[in-house]
């Protein structure tokens, strides 16, 4: 494989990584969608539990298309899932072609169940996703490892970063996406589909995200790890905010100005009384806001901004052409489980994330390692 060109952010652990063989395979990593809402059994539109099997969405959509003589226009899909594994997700469609999506046949894809409901599906129309992942060549001592490094993450949360499928095979995405919002051209030619320009933009948003999200992790460590003076020094921070950092407990640390927002849903808000949020976030209340640079981003003050500020200087010139947004720099591990089978040297792991997050993303922070960089994944 290429060397990715894409910023490699701090993981969350610090413990040495762990040693086993990951696949994405059918059998060694499954994802199952969890809807937004239950279906109301009317209605114009069909909705269809689908399982794909080494598809990527889009070609599960083309495939269907194919066979159903459907427009892929016309089909809905809440999210986008992993080609490699067996995913199941949901798609809708119009009601008039339910003889002919009941009659679809695949070896890779099948129509689990089909119900009725009365709007289409929309990208971003689900919670989150359950995620089972299976890890090979596991030896007792570090099935130990594996066990309290979930733990950890469990009790503190995960930095949520977007996970190597946003940047592309050889991470080169975001560097187009640079390329193209600041000079209208990729290789000095103007690209001819939109959606892969907007495509592309949002992978150089995501990257600078990662950024933001990684400096964040490195200041808590710093926080944690050394003295009042040479947190004052190495950041030039008052003591003040130093102190009040450092009676924190938790590892993520909170800044006063920063954008907040209510966990799981909910609307984002600054951080005017670190105190009282500090509280809310170990409650697992609220969580930090990261951004997505644009002209409608919720806007940090204080500390919070300028550190913002250094990050995204590149692309705040250009603001003016993306919404932005915020997304959970700091995001949570649910139902979460896990056991390991010695004969078999199989350590399995299942747990839940909300939407926009990634399965990946958590994996490397638990074995503390690139998962495509060493020669057993």
């Amino acid at each position: 494989m290429q060397n990715h060109t894409t910023f490699k952010p701090l993981l969350t652990l610090t413990h040495a990584p762990i040693n086993c063989h990951f696949s994405k395979n059918s059998d060694d990593f499954v994802v199952r969608e969890v809807p937004l809402y239950k279906t109301s059994g009317e209605g114009e539109h069909l909705m269809c539990e689908i399982q794909k099997k080494d598809l990527s969405t889009q070609q599960a959509l083309s495939l269907i298309s194919e066979q159903t003589g459907i427009k892929i226009r016309e089909i809905g899909y809440a999210g986008l899932k992993d080609k490699q594994g067996m995913t199941t997700q949901m798609l809708s469609l119009p009601r008039k072609f339910q003889s002919a999506i009941e009659n679809f046949t695949h070896e890779k894809l099948k129509i689990l169940n089909v119900n009725f409901h009365n709007n289409k599906l929309r990208v971003g129309h689900l919670k989150g996703n359950r995620f089972f992942i299976r890890l090979k060549k596991v030896m007792p001592s570090d099935a130990l490892r594996l066990a309290q490094a979930l733990k950890t993450l469990d009790t503190q949360g995960y930095a949520n970063y977007f996970g190597y499928q946003r940047f592309g095979k050889y991470g080169d995405n975001s560097e187009a996406g640079r390329e193209i919002l600041t000079k209208g051209t990729l290789q000095g030619k103007r690209l001819k589909n939109p959606k892969l320009s907007e495509f592309l933009i949002s992978a150089y948003q995501s990257d600078l995200f990662n950024k933001y999200v990684s400096k964040r992790v490195e200041i808590s460590r710093f926080v944690s790890d050394f003295s009042e003076s040479e947190v004052m020094n190495y950041y030039d921070f008052d003591k003040t905010l130093v102190k009040a950092l450092k009676s924190q407990k938790q590892f993520y640390k909170i800044l006063p100005g920063e954008v907040l927002g209510h966990y799981p849903f909910g609307k984002c808000f600054l951080c005017d009384d670190l105190n009282t949020e500090v509280d809310r976030f170990t409650k697992r209340d609220i969580t930090s806001m990261g951004l997505l640079a644009g002209a409608k981003a919720y806007r940090a003050s204080g500390i919070a901004k300028e550190i913002e500020d250094v990050i995204f200087t590149q692309i705040n010139e250009y603001e003016s052409k993306l919404n932005g947004s915020r997304r959970f720099a700091w995001a949570y591990l649910d139902e979460l489980d896990f056991k390991y089978n010695e004969e078999k040297a199989h350590f399995s792991m299942s747990f839940f994330l909300q939407k926009g997050s990634y399965a990946t993303v958590v994996l490397e922070q638990i074995l503390n390692r690139d998962i495509f960089e060493q020669s057993d994944f």
